[in-house]
C-alpha cells in the first residue's frame, strides 16, 4: 500500500512518532511524508513554528531511527491543505489522527473531481501525555509538557 503522512511536525512528539510508524507500517508501496511550507504552517497560527527546513530535518530523523521496515520514503513539502492527498493518483492510504479523520471526506470528493479513486484513512491513535491529555506541538511550546508527555513543573522549560 502507498500511504502518506502530512503535518507541521514542529516540534516533534510521540503522537508525531506514532504517525510515522503507523505510516511505515502500512507503507509497504512506499510512504510520502509531507512537511507543512512555512507559509500554510505560520498561517493563522499563534505560536511560533519552526522554519520547513529545520521541521523536515527533524522528520527525516525520526523516520530514520523508526523505520524499521526499511520503506521507500519520500519527503515533500505541502503547499495546500490537502494538495498530495487530493491529487496524487498512485496514493492509496492516508495516514490521520482522530482530529483530522473528518478531513478524508472532502478529501475523497476532490479526488473524485479529478477522477481519481478514493483513498483509504487510517487512523493513529492519539498519543497521551501523563495527565491524560494528548500531546501536542502546542502544549509542548506552551511549556505544559516535553515531546514525550512529560507533565513540567511550571517554570521548567522544554
Amino acid at each position: 500500500m502507498h500511504v502518506a503522512v502530512a503535518g507541521t511536525f514542529g516540534p516533534v512528539h510521540d503522537g508525531h512518532r506514532e504517525l510515522f510508524r503507523t505510516a511505515l507500517e502500512w507503507g509497504d508501496e512506499g510512504v510520502i511524508v509531507a512537511v507543512t511550507s512555512d507559509a500554510l504552517a505560520r498561517g493563522p497560527r499563534t505560536r511560533p513554528v519552526p522554519s520547513i527546513d529545520e521541521r523536515m530535518r527533524r522528520v527525516r530523523e525520526e523516520i530514520e531511527v523508526i523505520d524499521e521496515w526499511d520503506r521507500e520514503v519520500e519527503f515533500r513539502s505541502l503547499h495546500d491543505e490537502h494538495g498530495i492527498a487530493s491529487s496524487d493518483p498512485d496514493l492509496d492510504a492516508l495516514v490521520t489522527s482522530p482530529e483530522t479523520a473528518h478531513e478524508l471526506a472532502d478529501i475523497n470528493e476532490h479526488r473524485r473531481d479529478r477522477g481519481l479513486d478514493p483513498i483509504r484513512g487510517i487512523i493513529a491513535p492519539y498519543v497521551v501525555a501523563e495527565d491524560g491529555e494528548r500531546i501536542s506541538s502546542t502544549r509542548i511550546v506552551a511549556g505544559e509538557i516535553d515531546e514525550h508527555g512529560t507533565v513540567l513543573d511550571e517554570g521548567e522549560s522544554v
